[in-house]
This record gives C-alpha cells, sequence and structure tokens, in this order.
C-alpha cells in the first residue's frame, strides 16, 4: 500500500481496516480460488486497480517512515515540555537531610581539580570527565579555582595535597592576565597559550577581584599573599566605574574579604562605599512589594547580590542595606523552592517579571551563590532558619533537586555540568566543578568558624 500496489487480502482485522473504502480488496481465509478471481479481475480492469493504487497511496502517506520519525519528534517534544513545566522525579530521593543538617558532609576530594590543572592554569570545559583542550582557559575559573585552594589550605586537613602548588599556578595564570596597560583582566585563552581579547568582561574582573581578596584574607604564604594584595589592588581601580549589578557584588565581596586582612586600607573602604551605593541604589530604585529586585529578570548568579549587599551593610554599619539584603533573599528563596527543595531559574529562558519562570537548564553556581548567601546571612542573624536553607540549597548537589538526581560525582570530585529536563549534563566543567567544592568548603568553614564554638537560634517560623 505505501508504494501504492494493488492489495488483495484475507480478512484478519488489521488488514479489513486499512483496505476499507475502495483501497483493497477482501477475500475469504483458505479459498486460493477467490483469490485467483480477484487478481484476474483487477488484471483485467485497468482503471479500477488504478483507482485502488491511488487510495492505497494516499492513504498510507502519513504511515511512511519520514512522518513516523517526525511524529514521534512531536511526542518526544511534547514530553520535555511537560517535563520542564511539571518536573518528574527519576526515583525515590534518599533521604540525607538529617547528616547534612548535622555537617556529615561529603569527604572533599580534589582528583578532578588536580586533573583539569596543568603548568599554565585550571581548563574550562570537558567532555564527560576529560577536559577539552579545545576551549582553553579562562579567567573566571582560575580566579575561583585559587579561592579553592587558598580556602582548602586555611580550613581543610589537607596537608600533602599540593593546595600550595595549585595555588601558584592559579596566580600566575591571573597576573599573565592582568593587563597593566588598560588595568583590566584579560579573560580567555585559547591552548595554545593566545589571548582572545585585551579586555575581558566586567564579570570576569569582577571574579578576579572576589577570590583575590578572598584569599588575601585566607593566604598565610608570603610569596602568595604578596602576589594577591598586589594584583588586587593593581585590578580594584577600574572596577569604580562599573555599572554591571554582579560584577559589582563580586567586588564587593572580595572587598569585604580583603578589608577583614587590611582593614585599615581606605582607598578600599572608598571604593567599597561608592559601589555598595550604587547597587543599592539599584534595588531601590526597581524593587517593589511583589519583586523585590534590582533588575526585571531573574538570570545567573542570582544569591550573590543579596550576598554583597549584606556583607556591605554589615561592613557599613547600614542596617537599610542588610534589610534589603535579608528582603531579596527570602523572596529569592521562595521563588526558587519547589516541594522543599532548591530549584533554581534555568538558564534556558531565566525568569522575566510577568513572564514564565525557566525551570531548565539549572546550572550549579546557582546552588553555590544561594549557599554562600544564606551562610552569610545565618552569620548576621544567627537565625537557624538560614542554617537550614543553606543546607538546601546544597543538597541540590546530592540529588534533592527536580530530577532527584545527583550532579556531584564521588569517583572523580567532580560536578556535572546541569540539570536537565531529560536528565543530567554529564560533563564536569571547571564552573560546575569549582561551585560545588566552593559550597562545600564554605559549609566546612561554617562547621569550623561557627557550628562548633556557638548556639544556633531556635528555627524561625519565616523562610
Amino acid at each position: 500500500m505505501g508504494t501504492g500496489k494493488a492489495v488483495i487480502s484475507t480478512p484478519y482485522w488489521y488488514a479489513t481496516e486499512m483496505l476499507a473504502e475502495g483501497r483493497g480488496r477482501i477475500v475469504p481465509f483458505s479459498n486460493p480460488h477467490a483469490m485467483a478471481d480477484q487478481i484476474i479481475d483487477l488484471l483485467d480492469n485497468d482503471t479500477e486497480r488504478h483507482a485502488m493504487r491511488k487510495k492505497a497511496y494516499l492513504f498510507t502517506r502519513d504511515a511512511v517512515w519520514k512522518e513516523v520519525s517526525r511524529k514521534y519528534l512531536q511526542v518526544f517534544s511534547e514530553v520535555m515540555q511537560n517535563r520542564t513545566r511539571n518536573p518528574r522525579p527519576r526515583h525515590s530521593y534518599v533521604e540525607n537531610i538529617k547528616a547534612i543538617t548535622n555537617f556529615e558532609l561529603p569527604e572533599i576530594k580534589l582528583d578532578h581539580l588536580k586533573a583539569f590543572t596543568d603548568d599554565t592554569g585550571i581548563l574550562q570545559h570537558a567532555n564527560y570527565t576529560i577536559p577539552d583542550r579545545s576551549h582553553g582557559y579562562c579567567t573566571d575559573d582560575n580566579a575561583r579555582a585559587l579561592l579553592v585552594a587558598a580556602m582548602g589550605q586555611k580550613y581543610l586537613p589537607v596537608n600533602g595535597w599540593g593546595l600550595d602548588i595549585l595555588c601558584g599556578h592559579y596566580l600566575g595564570f591571573l597576573l599573565y592576565a592582568y593587563n597593566e596597560e588598560n588595568g583590566r583582566f584579560r579573560n580567555f585563552m585559547n591552548y595554545a597559550r593566545q589571548w582572545m581579547e585585551e579586555i575581558g568582561s566586567e564579570d570576569s574582573h569582577g571574579r578576579a577581584i572576589w577570590c583575590l581578596g578572598k584569599a588575601v584574607a585566607f593566604l598565610d604564604d608570603p610569596g602568595h599573599l604578596a602576589m594577591s594584595t598586589t594584583l588586587f589592588n593593581q585590578a580594584l581601580p577600574a572596577a569604580e566605574n562599573f555599572r554591571s549589578p554582579r560584577a559589582i557584588a563580586f567586588c564587593l565581596v572580595g572587598m569585604h574579604a580583603y578589608l577583614e586582612k587590611f582593614s585599615g586600607d581606605s582607598e578600599v573602604r572608598r571604593i567599597r562605599k561608592v559601589l555598595a551605593d550604587r547597587l543599592f541604589d539599584q534595588f531601590k530604585t526597581h524593587a517593589t512589594d511583589d519583586w523585590p529586585w534590582l533588575e526585571d529578570a531573574l538570570n545567573y548568579a542570582n544569591g550573590k547580590l543579596p550576598h554583597a549587599l549584606l556583607l556591605s551593610g554589615h561592613g557599613l554599619q547600614r542596617k537599610d542595606m542588610i534589610d534589603m539584603g535579608l528582603k531579596s533573599l527570602k523572596w529569592l528563596l521562595a521563588i526558587t523552592t519547589e516541594d522543599k527543595h532548591f530549584a533554581p531559574i534555568g538558564s534556558n529562558g531565566w525568569y522575566e517579571k510577568g513572564g514564565p519562570k525557566a525551570r531548565f537548564d539549572q546550572q550549579p553556581i546557582e546552588a553555590n551563590s544561594m549557599v554562600e548567601a544564606c551562610v552569610e546571612a545565618f552569620n548576621i542573624t544567627r537565625d537557624h532558619a538560614w542554617f537550614e536553607n543553606a543546607a538546601m540549597c546544597f543538597n541540590w548537589f546530592l540529588g534533592q533537586n527536580d530530577l532527584n538526581m545527583p550532579l556531584y560525582d564521588p569517583k572523580t570530585g567532580g560536578c556535572r555540568d546541569g540539570l536537565m529536563a531529560d536528565g543530567i549534563n554529564q560533563n564536569e566543567g571547571a564552573e560546575s566543578s569549582l561551585a560545588w567544592l566552593l559550597s562545600l568548603m564554605t559549609l566546612q568553614k561554617l562547621y569550623a568558624d561557627e557550628i562548633l564554638n556557638q548556639p544556633l537560634m531556635q528555627k524561625s517560623d519565616e523562610p
């Protein structure tokens, strides 16, 4: 029928349905004479035979392989859209909340970090668990890798793990990335060690200042500390004119950490006030009661914005900044909490005010920024609710998410690149793995600095 042939069949159900309305002929079972008569009749009647062939051909157009494949793709698309709107967990989540909130955290594993680091620095991307050299390196990732190495030396029992050597690699990359002629960091470098631009984005520069400032606070090695301090001070003046809110937020977090060690640096204190006021003004200008945010959209690294307000408000003794930071963070948590688990804004569309909220592709940097913001809210308020919110966001890595699938890979120590509507992105790139390590170390630091020594407040009724 599909090739436009005249068909004669015995009356089984499928044939009766397909050959109805003149598309073929039916003969009784076990009756070869009837079959022969119909064949002869069709051979003697060209007009009727050709009409039957045409009806059969047209009727079967929807069943050719091209159309069947198209319909399969349509079904797959409908299922994916439905799963995106209404995620369905892949399997039951193994309850681990008690262990997490008691800080029985996974053991830190640096194998993946070391595998992605060569003499130049840490490579950006991965094909599954293998470094993808075709994409080279970036300042963003090497700055965060420096923070992991510096933080690890300060707070983790990692003697002999080579974190001091890794610090040297990442600092060397940042030193080479800094362009003294324009006072800005380059960002992207190919595998041939050639820079792809002379000036990186404001965000990449802000991340470098963030991580250098934190490194200054954590590092004890004289050479590493001197290099971090020098680069921080050289790069900071360019940030005074930044307008990107996330770049400003990154800088503010770094400046707060730097001032913990060098509190008398009046120039850093001045620039901090300028940027803190600028970020706060953006919130005051755009925030409303039902949308307490500085933009008409939620996109990437959202938690870093209230985090910066909280730190700046604390450092400048500005209660209004702290209040705005807490208000926006509570609202952000409400937006990104589903059935008592963290569901960050997806990068496949983000969330425009008044529009639909993208559920996928969920990124590890969102969980990391929220862990750090909630920990800072806890540090300021001593409210146990923020402690539990930090644990909830951290548990996203371990499988308490829309699909009940872990992104952390305990075999490699790395982290998968995202939570998709149809499963996990199995690549374990630098940004994702660093987001995991920074989240884990942030909670390890909280454990070392706070939980063992100070009582928690009772949980409040607010999220």
